[in-house]
């Protein structure tokens, strides 16, 4: 008589990586998708303000999402309005030299893509050439933040 105990070892063997399996399976499932960059969390913000304390809190925002992930996220900022004056060369706004630093280190370190209106650029006569060299251009602001939103953006405003 064979002994019943090498087959219902295998059998436990089987099942348990079988189980093994299937809970990495489940784990990788509950971290959101990555985006073409490989981060699994998107962020876009809106900017659309020129009040120093609003500003203040948006790039607080941003540098909080950057502290708590690194490298796990992505994050856009789409300017328009008055917001769009952070950005501009020479702005017909006042705006604080600080947060054009810190706009321009979260760009240049790390890879924060900040995007600005063509339609209010086109409002105060201005062209690509009057935006700082780290900005993107597209024709519509509120366009281009409802297409981030649809490729799975999380949208955050103030």
């Amino acid at each position: 008589m064979t002994s019943p105990s090498l087959p219902r070892r295998q059998l436990f063997t089987a099942v348990a990586a079988v189980a093994a399996g299937s809970s990495m399976t489940a784990q990788a499932q509950t971290r959101p998708p990555a985006d073409a960059s490989g981060a699994p969390h998107k962020i876009v913000y809106q900017f659309n303000k020129h009040e120093h304390d609003h500003q203040e809190a948006v790039l607080n925002s941003i540098g909080a999402m950057l502290t708590k992930y690194v490298d796990d996220v992505t994050i856009a900022v789409v300017a328009w309005g008055p917001g769009l004056h952070l950005f501009a060369k020479k702005p017909k706004r006042k705006v604080s030299k600080v947060h054009q630093q810190r706009v321009r280190g979260m760009a240049q370190s790390y890879g924060v893509k900040f995007i600005v209106c063509g339609n209010t650029m086109k409002s105060l006569g201005w062209g690509p050439a009057d935006m700082v060299d780290f900005v993107t251009v597209e024709d519509v602001g509120a366009a281009a933040m409802m297409e981030l939103q649809e490729k799975g953006y999380a949208y955050l405003a103030w």
